[in-house]
């Protein structure tokens, strides 16, 4: 196994001192130019690559970006953590990325573990059952700020960037009652969290102002599977003119309800989500979404995060527009 090499085996290949090698690597100015080049060439052929630990410990500043979300299974936030690594990058910072399992205790732990590696700053998409943010306030009382993204808390203590939920749900309602939609049947996630109020409220307020002659039913799904069997059982019980999701993982067991059940879209009903825009592209007729791109969100969130690293600290919820991209399932 090939030998890290150090300051040492330079300086001594070179017959300096480690201070003199030190400092031409660093471009000091009272280093002459031809020896700067004698220590660039020679670290270049050994490969030389300086050791960030001892560089942390010695500035105490550290390069890496902790984040922590519930779980990377759907699409989003591979596109959320792209976008954030492309961010992170152009400012020559690095990702260390944690799964709680949408488990508070692992979430906590994963927290622990980014302090404990002196992280720079943390994103956090909370999870469901997160109550007590005082594993958080203690993070950033010990100087590592922390950014909610996405999966928020209703606290106003720490920034938050988030999608439009909102527009996001009006959007969804809107839609379906322009077209003539009125009979829904919409899926909503998880209701402890507030990504899935915010939508809901606004989708729920706009029916009810403009659709009152309509018919709307809510059902809230957890899981793919669990939005197939709520899909499967609401179409075989009644007569629905459009299904809307609330999510990709929600569309996708709409979706296998609504063949179950060999309903043609969209004459037979309508289909409308909120959703990056891959999922719907994966059907024919290609499905109608509100887009919330987690690419933009990635971007915006070190935005902020970066921000309260440089001792800038915005507080409020900062939100990403929402967009309708009409197909034509609706």
């Amino acid at each position: 196994m090939k030998s890290r090499s150090t300051l040492k085996h330079i300086a001594e290949h070179l017959h300096l001192s480690i201070s003199t090698v030190s400092r031409a690597l660093k471009d000091h100015p009272d280093i002459a130019a031809h020896t700067k080049q004698k220590v660039r060439e020679l670290a270049e052929l050994l490969e030389y690559e300086p050791n960030a630990f001892a560089i942390q410990l010695r500035t105490n500043a550290s390069k890496v970006i902790g984040v922590i979300v519930p779980e990377i299974s759907g699409y989003f936030y591979h596109s959320f953590i792209a976008g954030l690594e492309d961010e992170a990058r152009s400012w020559g910072y690095s990702l260390m990325i944690l799964q709680s399992g949408n488990d508070p205790e692992v979430e906590a732990a994963n927290l622990r573990l980014c302090r404990m590696n002196r992280a720079a700053g943390i994103l956090v998409a909370s999870t469901s059952g997160t109550k007590d943010l005082a594993p958080f306030e203690r993070t950033d009382a010990a100087g590592i700020p922390v950014v909610f993204f996405d999966k928020v808390p209703e606290s106003r203590q720490f920034p938050k960037v988030s999608m439009a939920d909102a527009e996001a749900g009006f959007l969804g309602a809107d839609t379906l009652i322009r077209k003539g939609r009125k009979r829904i049947l919409a899926l909503f996630g998880d209701h402890a969290l507030s990504i899935t109020r915010k939508r809901l409220k606004a989708f729920q307020g706009t029916f009810q102002r403009h659709a009152a002659d309509g018919h709307l039913t809510i059902r809230h799904a957890r899981s793919q599977q669990e939005a197939r069997q709520i899909t499967f059982e609401a179409l075989a019980d009644q007569t629905y003119n459009a299904v809307f999701a609330m999510s990709d993982e929600i569309l996708a067991g709409a979706m296998k309800a609504i063949m179950q059940h060999r309903l043609r879209i969209p004459e037979d009903i309508g289909v409308l989500a909120i959703s990056t825009g891959l999922i719907p592209g994966l059907y024919e007729p290609e499905i109608s979404y509100i887009e919330t791109s987690g690419e933009t969100l990635g971007k915006r969130s070190f935005e902020i995060l970066h921000k309260c690293m440089s001792k800038a600290t915005p507080l409020g919820e900062f939100l990403v527009p929402s967009t309708l991209v009409e197909k034509g399932s609706v």
